[in-house]
């Protein structure tokens, strides 16, 4: 990963953060995004003092606001001089409905409308380079999804893991038309479930649920969290795949039905484009 350069959100913590560690010791210039300066530069300076890699930086977002989506493409690209992998990590599950400063049902804000906007925004520099990769983080949690276009801020009856798995489907629905949309360039777009991993995710919701996850059983450790996010980032096996979707064993993996159905992501990706205002 010599001469690489990776932009990966949400990695000040978890498998983020994981993730930056053992692309940072391949030699990548990772730049780490998170929202809470104190704890991004201390995952930087970790990053920097185990991996020997001085070319770790930060930039500092808030990605459930299309405002500050837009702020750090604009500071990437004022920073940077390339991009060859955009790795979109940042995620979370809402126990209670919250409402982005956009307006838009939290889940759906930062877990998708992340994702698709900020692709969008570095698209053009991700194809610039020999061989770009953009790589989403989804879930296993897919597989229990719908799409519901007639309630998408799920404002009647909101169920969290009923948010969450619309959201985590979006990702794969997302990945799948990118990629048809990039037939012909040198961009991949594939995506993945990491594993019930054993970090900080969901603690958002409070003390009481970090105690429950810790008596949870089937979680695998961030390292093992992490690997296909790194091996989808970084592995010569994957050079030219796109449009697939992998499990954390690394094996490419059938996604939900509904995934496959080329209408749902097309309209998904209208859908998306007017919540985020792009083209207007």
């Amino acid at each position: 990963m010599n001469n690489k350069t990776i932009l990966i959100t949400g990695a000040s913590a978890g498998i983020g953060l994981q993730s930056a560690l053992e692309l940072a010791k391949m030699g990548a210039e990772v730049v780490i995004v998170g929202r809470d300066e104190g704890r991004t530069a201390r995952a930087v300076e970790l990053v920097k003092s185990q991996t020997g890699n001085q070319a770790i930086s930060y930039l500092l977002a808030d990605l459930s606001s299309l405002k500050d989506v837009r702020k750090l493409a604009q500071e990437f690209k004022d920073k940077y001089k390339k991009l060859d992998v955009l790795l979109n990590n940042a995620g979370a599950l809402f126990f209670t409905r919250k409402v982005s400063v956009d307006g838009y049902e939290m889940t759906v804000a930062l877990n998708h409308l992340n994702y698709f906007l900020l692709t969008d925004l570095l698209l053009d520099m991700v194809k610039a380079g020999p061989a770009g990769r953009i790589v989403n983080v989804s879930s296993r949690a897919h597989y229990r999804g719908h799409v519901n276009f007639d309630d998408l801020q799920t404002q009647h009856g909101y169920n969290a893991m009923k948010a969450y798995s619309m959201s985590k489907l979006m990702n794969v629905l997302f990945t799948y038309e990118l990629a048809r949309r990039l037939q012909g360039t040198n961009v991949t777009a594939n995506c993945l479930h990491p594993g019930f991993v054993a970090s900080n995710f969901a603690v958002n919701n409070g003390w009481w649920v970090r105690l429950g996850m810790a008596f949870l059983s089937g979680r695998i450790s961030v390292e093992d969290g992490a690997k296909c996010s790194i091996y989808l980032s970084s592995s010569p096996e994957v050079q030219g795949m796109s449009g697939k979707y992998f499990n954390y064993n690394l094996k490419e993996t059938r996604s939900s039905n509904e995934s496959y159905d080329e209408g749902i992501t097309k309209r998904l990706w209208d859908v998306s484009e007017k919540l985020v205002a792009i083209g207007e």
